[in-house]
């Protein structure tokens, strides 16, 4: 009997799909931690970003003082008399002319004079009103005006004696519209300061006015509905609200000034609105996969959160070379730049999970037709792989052709000139400067000085008799040399201070700053000095002013540029290689951006040294560059342009851990972060042309040179420069050498 076996095959079982593998790391750590407890992440922002607006409202800000911005070679000169007491108080210049021009009717003038003197002296915060000084060709007459010298800090006495000035003014107005055959103007250091604090406050509230609208209208073209384009403007907003807070708290290890809050506006809303554009776009294409919520933002967290991580590590680095520039402002500036965009770091990688957790799907509410169709269908999808396949086709050619166009637009940028912003550089619009220009024009001695210091070495007091003859002795010398418009025989007055330890006396000078006889009468009166006053027993002396402070300004940014660039450079490098591990990508991304940078320099000059676009910007050239500009540019251009760089690369390296290779890991990673690069470009192009509109010259040059160079670097460097050495480089893109793999990484990826 044969029995057979049946053997029973087990069914299979259903089978779940595999959870995801979840990236791993700190970055993805807090984010995750964030997205899962969304509410408590999103309220300690909010506690966050308050208590530090609050704490720095109440603390207050310690701002730069005077003894803060002494440089060079008049530093020593410039604290003597600082440390002196002179006696000076305030003053303001009343101006008579004839309306018609010509020289002036003795009786006409006269008669206003007399009303002036009565009008002036019944006023309480006037001190003393001065005999009318007659000009040399008798167009003029010129009233000085002293004023009370206010009691308390600083502050409060700079705040009286703008009073008194504006009582003052009361009577001048006045007295102007009683005799309409004259014209009766009045200036000075308060008078001028109002103005130009209008002229500025008007402008940065048209800047803040329209920085928000112009950023929302481009972010709603982005993305097509109103949510996603309003969060980055609250993150970007929250962040320089709590960047300009702390640097209250910081002011007391870096003083802050008034320019401070104005570049802490300028670089956060370009940072913070990147940042959320970054996140909020990848976030929105892993979605699109079908993936969770949870499992998106880890995703956006491993990719674009590490990826603004090591972009604002890069732009603080780049922030930090200031410190080095030896000056105040820069430092500042530093101070408040790092904070801004170590904050908006923080918020990206911290509150944006928890909102676009308790978003969800909703970020994509309400949905405006027409652009979100827009935004959904990619518009620059097939123009960016256009551009890219002849680059990657003959990468030798683009890179040589894109190198040649950007070295083309820096080369006018060797024959820059440097210029302090003077009141020559304030807009012809302001009252204040024209009659400014036309006591200088009429008062030749009115206008810019020498001042020479002279200060005993022990602090005892100084022999009169015998510095009264060594000034005599250096007017005889000066009044033979053409760069001086002393007056033949005429001696200048020495001021002793109280105790008798310091003196000074003014020499006018024939030119600015900006005229080579500036400097030569500068170089002529420091040789000469120390031969006559200088030759005085026990005394130290220097020369100062304005010329002095300019010229010392330059010599001394000219000598600290390149460590402040070999610092960025270096420490950019290292961020970067700690960052993808692999030093010829750190290498590449220094060079474009020192070409960006340069080509910038070169659009400058080109635009503001020459006149051609004084209609299209409304300025008038001085034919130089801001001289604090090109750090500042540099510092500033260099972190923001490695906004893209970082960004790009990381999904290039991307692709290729993917398993592509390099030239396919190129073109899906430039065509891919193509969209968020350009929009974030457009951002900050929009943001920075805002300031071109101001009436500042030095605003309207750092506008320009910032927009230009953003252009530059998301088109021309991200498009054609950037892949063709990526592809030129091919797998070296990638090596490390063994010592670096040794080194800590910014990466946990």
């Amino acid at each position: 009997m044969t029995t057979s076996t049946t053997t029973t095959v087990p069914r299979p079982r259903p089978t779940t799909p595999p959870e995801p593998t979840r990236p791993r790391g700190p970055i993805v750590a807090i984010a995750t931690w964030s997205a899962r407890h969304r509410w408590t992440a999103l309220f300690l922002w909010i506690a966050f970003v308050a208590a530090a607006i609050v704490g720095g409202g109440a603390v207050g800000a310690k701002e730069t003082s005077n003894e803060d911005e002494t440089i060079g070679a008049s530093a020593a000169a410039d604290q003597a008399l600082f440390d002196a007491e002179f006696g000076d108080v305030p003053s303001e210049s009343v101006l008579l002319q004839n309306a018609a021009g010509g020289r002036l009717e003795p009786a006409a003038a006269e008669t206003a004079l007399a009303e002036l003197d009565d009008g002036l002296r019944g006023l309480p915060g006037v001190a003393a009103v001065s005999e009318p000084i007659p000009s040399s060709d008798g167009t003029s007459q010129l009233v000085e005006v002293s004023l009370v010298e206010g009691t308390g800090t600083d502050e409060e006495q700079d705040e009286a004696a703008a009073g008194a000035a504006r009582d003052v003014k009361e009577v001048v107005t006045g007295l102007a519209a009683a005799h309409p055959d004259l014209r009766i103007e009045q200036v000075g250091d308060s008078t001028i300061g109002d103005a130009l604090d209008k002229v500025y406050e008007d402008d940065f509230a048209k800047a803040e006015f329209l920085s928000v609208p112009v950023t929302l209208a481009i972010l709603l073209v982005v993305f097509g509905a109103l949510i996603a384009a309003g969060v980055p403007i609250l993150l970007a907003l929250s962040s320089v609200g709590a960047a300009l807070g702390l640097s209250s708290f910081a002011s007391y290890l870096v003083p802050t000034n008034d320019i401070l809050p104005s570049v802490v506006l300028l670089v956060g809303m370009a940072v913070g609105v990147d940042y959320s554009l970054f996140y909020i776009r990848r976030d929105r294409e892993e979605r699109a996969k079908g993936d969770s919520v949870e499992h998106a933002i880890s995703v956006v967290a491993a990719t674009s959160g590490r990826a603004v991580v090591v972009s604002g590590i890069t732009v603080a680095v780049a922030m930090s070379g200031m410190f080095l520039s030896g000056f105040s402002i820069f430092s500042a500036f530093a101070m408040g730049t790092i904070l801004v965009v170590s904050v908006a770091v923080l918020g990206s990688v911290t509150v944006l999970p928890a909102l676009l957790s308790i978003l969800g799907r909703w970020v994509d509410r309400p949905r405006i037709p027409l652009l979100w169709r827009l935004a959904r269908r990619g518009g620059g999808s097939r123009f960016w792989p256009a551009v890219l396949r002849p680059v990657l086709r003959r990468p030798v050619a683009a890179l040589t052709l894109g190198v040649a166009a950007l070295a083309a637009l820096a080369l006018p940028a060797l024959g820059m000139t440097l210029s302090n912003p003077g009141i020559d550089d304030m807009p012809d619009s302001i009252p204040e400067i024209q009659t400014y220009e036309r006591i200088a024009d009429a008062y030749p001695s009115e206008g810019t000085a020498h001042t020479v210091a002279v200060w005993s070495q022990d602090g005892s007091a100084l022999d009169a008799p015998a510095v009264d003859a060594a000034v005599a002795d250096l007017t005889a010398r000066t009044d033979a040399e053409t760069v001086y418009f002393a007056t033949e025989g005429v001696v200048p007055e020495v001021e002793y201070a109280e105790g008798s330890a310091v003196a000074r006396f003014s020499v006018p000078a024939a030119s600015n700053a900006d005229d080579p006889q500036g400097r030569g009468s500068l170089e002529e009166l420091r040789s000469l000095v120390p031969e006559t006053v200088g030759e005085v027993p026990g005394v130290d002396t220097g020369v100062t002013g304005e010329i002095a402070w300019d010229i010392d300004f330059r010599d001394v940014l000219s000598e600290r540029l390149p460590l402040v660039i070999g610092f960025v450079l270096l420490l950019t490098v290292i961020v970067l290689v700690l960052a993808f591990r692999s030093l010829a990508i750190a290498l590449t991304a220094a060079a474009l951006n020192l070409l960006s940078v340069a080509a910038a320099y070169g659009l400058l000059v080109l635009v503001f040294q020459n006149t051609w676009a004084e209609g299209l910007l409304d300025f008038t050239s001085n034919g130089a560059i801001i001289t604090w500009l090109p750090l500042f540019l540099f510092v500033i251009l260099f972190g923001l342009s490695m906004d893209y760089h970082v960004f790009v690369v990381s999904r290039i390296r991307e692709g290729h851990r993917a398993g592509l290779s390099t030239r396919d890991a190129i073109a899906q990673g430039i065509t891919r972060s193509a969209g968020v690069v350009t929009s974030a470009a457009l951002v900050m192009v929009a943001v920075f042309s805002i300031f071109a509109t101001l009436s500042p010259l030095d605003f309207k040059q750092m506008g320009v040179g910032l927009a230009a160079a953003i252009l530059i670097d998301a088109t021309l460097v991200r498009a054609v420069l950037l892949p063709a050495a990526m592809s030129l480089l091919g797998e070296r893109n990638w090596w490390t050498p063994r010592w670096l793999r040794r080194l800590p990484a910014l990466d946990h990826s």
